[in-house]
């Protein structure tokens, strides 16, 4: 891609202190100085650009006539100050914290801010817990596990099945959000507006001056991406040298106010950690995008993105699947959406490589285009970056270089080169579970992530780290050969292009290697126009037109293998999208291999029995 501007003015150059010792054991740090004059909370962004810049936009949101409802600094402030000034009233504390049961909105930012300003933990819970489970089995794990003080939901007649569920296990204040509709409540709720009825600046000051780097600023629950969620405690101290990390490397964002159209979950660090709090801390603007990447919600976010233009775009590779031929076919989208973009960043999984090309071509379309294809990685428990793509990469896969303060040991195991984390953004424990807190760490507190990376050229460490999977993810064929999952998974989808949207990688105790394939639906019926439109999915699937496509990209991984672990011998496309419920795939489209693999154990046999060879 093109960049007509200095890329000095854009980003700073990777550099890395690299050793590795007789054990074969590397150790990468930043060659850039860590800047520790970072802010002692969330809150001080707040306050900072309340005064610095009151009327300009901080967040916006859709309302129900479609039009976008806009909060300046200074209101935003201003209606923190009124909810801290109500929830100091509720008793709250560590071990009572507001707990949020709804998805991104104007509300649920300011309740979020209000009980951080006061140094009292918000908790955002994915609402699928809440909405698509019938048991809400884990949605009471962690509300026994956190004990609220204040449940928020919105509309909250929505909510009742899961709120009638979890009643017995606390005593919280439910607040109902105000797009409730409130004859259908209980007489309990408390409505949203009753919250900002009164404003007592100077309690809510004098809270805030006993904020500490050290004070918890959130709960946020793993993902489950491998094992049960749990909750991951993330301090003050986490969120701010993050983001001081962020700017060391991205120094743009100090010049440059980041404007955001954005999705992803505040349940999930990538969307709030990484996104919100960056656009906070630099005075920037976020777009509530009521859109996500699923069939009929994906249009929201091309009419968001139609009107504005970002300057960062985030998401993840499952979004872009979806995003891209929309982009590619509608070039006044295609123009606004790339007209302010300094980046297109991908997280949350590694992008296949025909994605990553394809951004590129569409990007390199548009005239003056300064975007770059870029990533970053960590976890929840790293608050969450580690490391980032602070430079243009050759190739999809690069999650860049440690950034300032961070320290990674990659430590041999399995064939793998495995990733250890120690810095400031790294999170103190899980909250209750002295066990698996224990086992996070190494010997020399090192938290063990689980992932695996590789040098892009061991040579030339400034180059980048590949990621390279998550060691759990990998297994052995009853040959004893093993199968390195995150890569084949890339591979496959590749070769499958456009059918496949996701690949589940099977093979554990067998002989050989099968896929089971979450199709991209809108590319199967593109290959049997002679059906209607209605036709059902699995008369699509069976289509010989789209299973010949699926055996020839079989054969192309065959005659391009060096081995029976690089290629897949059966693949099944799956009728039925994997289930957030069971939790073969969270919020933001990542695909729980393990779990995905125990939940399919039927379709696992129809694979290897009757699957495309």
């Amino acid at each position: 891609m093109s960049n007509t501007r200095s890329p000095d003015c854009i980003h700073a150059a990777p550099v890395v202190q690299h050793d590795i010792d007789e054990s074969g054991v590397h150790t990468l740090r930043s060659g850039i100085a860590f800047d520790e004059d970072y802010a002692r909370c969330t809150g001080e962004w707040l306050e900072h650009w309340a005064k610095a810049t009151p009327d300009h936009l901080f967040l916006a949101q859709r309302d129900a006539s479609r039009e976008w409802q806009k909060l300046t600094y200074a209101q935003v402030r201003q209606r923190v100050i009124a909810i801290a000034t109500w929830l100091s009233g509720q008793n709250l504390s560590a071990e009572r914290p507001v707990m949020i049961l709804s998805d991104n909105s104007l509300e649920h930012a300011l309740l979020m801010l209000a009980a951080m300003h006061i140094g009292v933990p918000s908790a955002a819970v994915s609402q699928g817990y809440s909405l698509q489970s019938q048991d809400h089995a884990k949605l009471k794990a962690n509300v026994e596990l956190l004990k609220p003080g204040v449940i928020y939901v919105d509309p909250a007649e929505r909510f009742i099945p899961a709120l009638t569920n979890i009643a017995a296990l606390h005593d919280a204040v439910v607040v109902a959000g105000g797009n409730s509709d409130n004859s259908s409540l209980p007489s309990s709720a408390v409505p949203f507006a009753d919250l900002e009825a009164h404003s007592d600046e100077a309690t809510v000051m004098a809270a805030f001056a006993t904020v500490t780097p050290d004070t918890i600023a959130k709960f946020l629950f793993t993902s489950g991406s491998t094992g049960a969620p749990k909750a991951v405690i993330n301090t003050q101290r986490m969120l701010c040298s993050n983001q001081m990390a962020k700017q060391q490397v991205w120094p743009f964002l100090a010049k440059e106010k980041p404007v955001l159209v954005d999705w992803l979950p505040w349940s999930h660090t990538f969307g709030s950690n990484h996104n919100f709090n960056m656009v906070l801390c630099w005075g920037g603007s976020l777009y509530i995008d009521e859109g996500k990447p699923a069939p009929g919600l994906i249009d929201k976010t091309v009419r968001n993105l139609h009107e504005i233009a970002p300057t960062m775009y985030f998401s993840v590779p499952r979004a872009y699947d979806m995003l891209m031929p929309l982009l590619r076919d509608d070039k006044a989208l295609r123009e606004k959406f790339f007209s302010q973009l300094n980046y297109v960043f991908y997280a949350g999984a590694a992008l296949p490589q025909h994605l990553w090309e394809g951004l590129q071509e569409l990007a390199a379309s548009v005239p003056d285009c300064n975007t770059m294809m870029v990533s970053s990685w960590g976890s929840t428990e790293t608050s969450p970056m580690a490391t980032d793509c602070h430079f243009q990469a050759d190739k999809s896969g690069v999650i860049g270089v440690p950034v300032p303060g961070v320290t990674l040991k990659l430590v041999p195991n399995a064939g793998k080169l495995e990733v250890r984390i120690k810095g400031p953004n790294i999170f103190p424990g899980y909250w209750k579970n002295e066990q698996e807190t224990a086992k996070a760490f190494d010997e020399d507190d090192f938290y063990k992530i689980g992932d695996a990376v590789k040098f892009v050229d061991p040579d030339q460490p400034e180059k980048g780290l590949l990621f390279d999977g998550r060691v759990s993810e990998d297994f052995k064929l009853l040959t004893g050969t093993w199968v390195h999952v995150g890569a084949l998974r890339l591979a496959g989808i590749d070769a499958l292009k456009p059918l496949a949207q996701d690949i589940v990688v099977t093979g554990h105790d067998r002989d050989s290697i099968g896929f089971l394939v979450f199709p991209n639906e809108a590319a199967c019926r593109w290959l049997c126009p002679e059906l209607t439109a209605d036709a059902p999915l699995s008369e699509v699937l069976n289509h010989p037109r789209v299973q010949e496509h699926l055996a020839d990209g079989l054969a192309s991984m065959r005659q391009s293998g060096s081995g029976s672990s690089t290629y897949a011998s059966h693949a099944l496309l799956m009728e039925d999208p994997p289930s957030v419920e069971a939790g073969e795939i969270t919020d933001k489209g990542y695909i729980n291999q393990r779990i995905a693999l125990a939940c399919r154990a039927d379709q696992i046999e129809h694979l290897y029995n009757r699957g495309i060879k």
